[in-house]
């Protein structure tokens, strides 16, 4: 028992570990072996983007038990279909030797017309404690207000029917700390914007882009000058 600890004071939570990488905190991972390498998928952060399905059917075939067969593909070849899956859901894990995904040395955040913000890079999501809660290089974060998952897409825009064609609004002038380092820091803030720290590029729908260094993006997806915060979730209809 610490000497310095008081005795009427409650007693403290114990501090959780941060989850491994590319693990979103208390997620279910379903696995699916193979001879050279081992494939992970959480249901929780599919959105059904099926730019796994696109690339390799053989080897993803929603419908069929067991939808993921490794072997049905070349080990490369599946680590890097792998790597395009835009919502961090599909992970790989090599048994052979082969390299593991590299976290990129430039960090980009994508709008997606009338749907998420898709990250790439070194990203750390924390929860609205604080909280480091995924460390990954592919994350999609909500921007219509009403996943069940937030900060991370649910697909709950397509039922809401978010429409928004996912250009560029004008940067605002104040911005958050732009951070330390080269990972991108995901802070959601409770009723509030994302508060993003670090360097990063923001590309538009229209291919249009932007550097920015610090920025708060709009979740509730009410903002007159998306993707970025314009107060908005502080004025309730």
């Amino acid at each position: 028992m610490s000497e310095d600890r008081d005795p009427g004071a409650p007693p403290q939570p114990p501090v959780e570990d941060d989850p491994p990488r590319g693990t979103d905190r208390g997620d279910r991972l379903h696995t699916f072996h193979g001879e050279r390498l081992e494939v992970t998928w959480s249901r929780r952060r599919c959105i059904h983007a099926a730019a796994c399905v696109m690339n390799m059917p053989d080897v993803f075939h929603p419908g069929r038990r067991p939808w993921v067969i490794v072997d049905e593909g070349a080990a490369d070849s599946v680590a890097r279909v792998v790597t395009r899956c835009p919502t961090g859901a599909l992970q790989f894990q090599r048994s052979d030797g082969g390299a593991p995904e590299a976290v990129p040395t430039a960090n980009t955040v994508r709008v997606a017309p009338h749907g998420p913000l898709y990250v790439h890079g070194d990203v750390v999501v924390h929860d609205e404690s604080g909280t480091r809660r995924l460390t990954d290089t592919r994350v999609a974060l909500c921007r219509c207000g009403g996943s069940a998952n937030g900060p991370l897409c649910d697909s709950t825009h397509n039922a809401a029917g978010f429409m928004e064609p996912g250009s560029l609004g004008t940067p605002p002038a104040d911005r958050p700390t732009a951070g330390d380092g080269t990972a991108l820091h995901v802070r959601p803030e409770r009723d509030g914007p994302l508060h993003l720290e670090g360097s990063f590029t923001l590309i538009g729908a229209d291919r249009v882009s932007v550097q920015v260094s610090g920025v708060n993006l709009c979740r509730c997806g009410r903002s007159a000058n998306k993707p970025f915060c314009d107060g908005s979730h502080r004025r309730r209809s």
